[in-house]
């Protein structure tokens, strides 16, 4: 997503991305006249915290498509050797081709980009190669910006008669909103109308045409995200914003609906509170607006968040941090995929800053991408940690279930497995500060035992396990995630 004058991000300029984010904060000036003395090193204080969980209230079941990753065509490692492994344990159960913006002058027949650079070795083909080996499922953008709805059609052929691949999720155009109609201009669009009326209208015709092919697939229709630029914006031509024009016309024909989340942080502190403070307003308005307009379909259309990254501290310990209270706060909300942009980094060294130790690196990639001032190829980041800390959380057709904490510095999610126990992740976002947290039940009796914990520290490189502490108090070390897991008691 591109919002004007706030931020953006090049992704279909090609692999080298670009962002620039400027923090500035006041400097400390110490008097000359000051008389240097030795200072005792100041401990932080302990961060303390109760969290209450109630194992009886579900918010939603984890979807088996919830933790999803984007790769791009040209990205000529999205298909290496590492990278099946390494999105299977991270619990990936979608990923999304064939890459952003680059969905919209994308043409699978021919495999190339108008305009843009496609790597070898990424062909669809190729691609549903790495998703079978992971087990996941794809979710493809067909091409609305430069193709037609007989093109989206043939894939559909093509994919699921010709080579049985099963591709249920198909999304109609990547950030269409972004073809000028308010003013910016990042999405290839060749329609002579760049109006939502005109973006609805053909979007029935592309169902139409492609549910001819399998009636079986799902068609997901691109929203601007509530609260965010162009939200609310009533463009040229059409009677309303994009998102009541787009789904009074074609809320009656579509599966999901598509919106991608940035959240802008103006600090480290601030993006890491983004997560509780933007998703479930943002999923309650998806939902109102479905409701309205979905008739008696809407308790069958879904929610697809098929981007998510933060705006800033990237490959970092905040992003780590982030990345799964964003995943597990929007399938709470109910959502059944988001996926991380994007597997790898471009390959642009211009833009790398140091935060808390650590380089951040601009494109936002999961994995590295072997570039001259990045780690070994497939190294990685610490959001693919904080993702991976998921897996000991639950699995797909667990339940989450109702975890509140005291204070914004620990948030809480838990899940009741599918077994009887229950397990829960705390987020410690001091970045000093160990965190006690004192835990409560309702619904639930944990067994006296001490329990298994796993936890991804600040700039690890692995996820820790050890039996501490017990069911009802954790210490939760500075910048960390930790996941408890409990048996009932017998």
């Amino acid at each position: 997503m591109r919002r004007p004058a706030l931020w953006s991000r090049a992704r279909s300029a090609g692999p080298a991305a670009a962002l620039v984010l400027a923090l500035a904060g006041p400097g400390i000036a110490v008097p000359s006249s000051a008389v240097a003395a030795p200072v005792a090193p100041i401990t932080p204080t302990a961060v303390s915290a109760s969290v209450s969980v109630d194992a009886g209230r579900a918010l939603a079941t984890v979807p088996a498509t919830g933790v999803g990753m984007n790769v791009a065509v040209y990205d000529g490692n999205m298909n290496h050797s590492s990278v099946p492994g390494l999105l299977k344990d991270a619990g990936t159960g979608a990923v999304r081709y064939p890459g952003g913006s680059y969905a919209d002058g994308y043409h699978w027949q021919t495999h190339t980009v108008e305009g843009g650079y496609v790597a070898p070795g990424t062909e669809f083909d190729a691609f549903m190669g790495t998703v079978r080996t992971v087990g996941a499922q794809p979710i493809i953008t067909a091409n609305y910006g430069s193709g037609t709805p007989e093109e989206a059609a043939d894939w559909v052929r093509y994919a699921n008669v010709t080579k049985g691949y099963g591709v249920k999720y198909w999304e109609i155009g990547n950030e269409v909103y972004g073809n000028g109609l308010y003013g910016a201009t990042w999405e290839t669009d060749h329609h002579a109308s760049k109006t939502a009326t005109t973006y609805a209208t053909n979007l029935v015709r592309y169902a139409a045409a492609m549910k001819a092919v399998d009636a079986s697939i799902r068609i997901g229709a691109v929203l601007t995200t509530p609260g965010a630029w162009p939200d609310g914006i009533t463009g040229t031509g059409d009677p309303a914003d994009w998102n009541h024009t787009v789904l009074s016309i074609a809320g009656a024909k579509i599966d999901f609906v598509v919106v991608h989340h940035y959240p802008i942080g103006n600090s480290q502190a601030d993006l890491l509170g983004k997560p509780q403070a933007e998703i479930p307003g943002m999923a309650a308005t998806l939902r109102s607006l479905i409701d309205r307009y979905a008739g008696g379909n809407a308790p069958n259309v879904g929610i697809a968040v098929t981007e998510v990254n933060a705006n800033a501290y990237k490959n970092t310990s905040p992003n780590g941090l982030f990345a799964p209270d964003e995943y597990l706060t929007w399938m709470e909300n109910g959502a059944f995929t988001v996926d991380w942009w994007n597997l790898h980094n471009g390959t642009d060294c211009t833009h790398v800053t140091t935060v808390e130790g650590a380089k951040d690196y601009d494109d936002g990639g999961i994995l590295s991408s072997g570039a001259s001032c990045e780690p070994a190829l497939d190294t990685p980041f610490p959001p693919y940690w904080g993702t991976r800390m998921i897996t000991k959380l639950g699995a797909p057709g667990d339940v989450l279930v109702r975890a509140a904490g005291s204070t914004p510095a620990v948030s809480a999610h838990a899940v009741r497995r599918a077994g009887g126990d229950l397990a829960v992740m705390l987020v410690n976002k001091d970045p000093a500060a160990d965190a006690t947290v004192t835990l409560s039940y309702a619904g639930f009796t944990p067994s006296p035992a001490t329990p298994a914990v796993f936890s991804y520290r600040k700039n690890a490189t692995s996820i820790g396990s050890t039996t501490t502490g017990t069911a009802t108090r954790q210490t939760v070390p500075a910048y960390s995630v930790v996941v408890v897991q409990l048996r009932p008691a017998r």
